[in-house]
């Protein structure tokens, strides 16, 4: 990885960025994912106006991101993992790993919706599964969307801001990058972050491995659709119903 050079002026945005992803975010998320649990049961659009919501702001993040870009000459799409993976040898090793692990995740999801048991985390995310059409299809945009913006602004730019801006070693970078990602996730609790930990792990190892954000914005994507649009949702009782 090169050392990327930001300006002044560009620093004027990626700080109060990195300051939101870190600290504003997952406290402003804890909150947001609060109040869709308790107004799903009685606002059916209520999810489908989280996902506009989120899918907004992180599409938003990608426009700042672009805009430090602009103001810095001496950093580029590349250094944000904005290219092609050279290595095609681990390219190849890397992506038979995810399609091993997604096709055993896949196995085991299928087996406990059989089995009609809970399937493991779920509970961490239950107010975001999709329970009709329109909202599978926000869901949808919201898999992709979080694939490519949280990839970009949380292994690319930060990783390169923490090379760049701060001096650290890359290694360094990327594991303050990763917990500034695990943090994002703190709606889902303590042992959702645990999971969202050892993803993140493996998206920064894919990364570093290949210089390029393509296989961990894949993986993510993948990952997310499987969580969100193939994960059935929890069975609603009706009220006064017993259950069985």
């Amino acid at each position: 990885m090169t050392v990327p050079s930001f300006t002044v002026p560009s620093l004027f945005l990626a700080a109060p960025l990195t300051a939101y992803l870190a600290f504003v975010s997952p406290w402003l998320g804890r909150r947001q994912y609060d109040r869709l649990a308790r107004r799903r049961v009685g606002d059916p659009r209520a999810l489908v106006r989280a996902y506009r919501l989120w899918i907004g702001e992180e599409w938003a993040w990608i426009a700042v991101t672009a805009l430090i870009l602009a103001l810095s000459p001496g950093a580029g799409p590349h250094d944000l993992g904005l290219t092609r993976p050279d290595d095609l040898g681990k390219v190849a090793a890397m992506a038979g790993g995810l399609g091993c692990a997604l096709l055993a995740g896949s196995l085991v999801l299928r087996q406990a919706t059989r089995s009609g048991r809970a399937v493991r985390g779920q509970e961490a995310v239950a107010a975001l599964l999709p329970r009709t059409s329109t909202e599978r299809r926000h869901a949808v945009a919201m898999a992709v969307t979080a694939g490519v913006c949280e990839e970009v602004v949380y292994r690319g730019l930060l990783i390169a801001l923490g090379v760049g801006v701060l001096g650290l070693n890359q290694a360094v970078a990327a594991f303050l990058a990763l917990a500034v990602f695990v943090a994002g996730h703190f709606y889902q609790g303590w042992k959702g972050m645990a999971a969202v930990a050892l993803l993140g792990f493996w998206f920064t190892a894919m990364y570093l491995a290949t210089d390029s954000l393509l296989l961990p914005i894949v993986a993510h994507v993948l990952i997310d659709l499987r969580g969100l649009v193939l994960t059935p949702p929890p069975v609603q009782e009706k009220v006064g119903e017993p259950s069985r």
